[in-house]
């Protein structure tokens, strides 16, 4: 399996991921989203191809998403996909990307997933 990682390093969560990974002798790259931030178009995953909803990646408790109101029911998935794609910090972590699937792996365990998805 070929898999890219959108993660964080200092995340709890998310380095614990690539290790997985590379003990399955999976092929991936690792992007840190926050110098790269991933596109609008890799957040708009097809529903068929991604375990979440656009709400489902954002951060709630970052700073951001109560400044811009962005926990309010009311607020579309466009004005998310706006705010993730302007602070980066506001996409939850860590997202692998593979051509068959996406997935949010919190906790880590669920790469597993991944690995076996038929």
């Amino acid at each position: 399996m070929q898999a890219t990682i959108f993660h964080n390093p200092r995340c709890s969560t998310s380095p614990r991921v690539p290790g997985r990974l590379q003990e399955s002798g999976s092929e991936f790259r690792v992007i840190e989203y926050l110098k790269t931030p991933p596109d609008r178009a890799m957040l708009t995953v097809p529903g068929e191809m991604s375990d979440v909803e656009v709400r489902g990646i954002l951060r709630t408790e970052e700073a951001p998403a109560s400044s811009l109101n962005l926990n309010a029911p009311e607020v579309s998935d466009e004005m998310l996909l706006d705010a993730m794609t302007g602070h980066p910090q506001l996409i939850n972590r860590p997202i692998v990307v593979t051509d068959r699937r996406t997935l949010l792996c919190r906790p880590a365990e669920r790469v597993e997933e991944l690995l076996f998805f038929d």
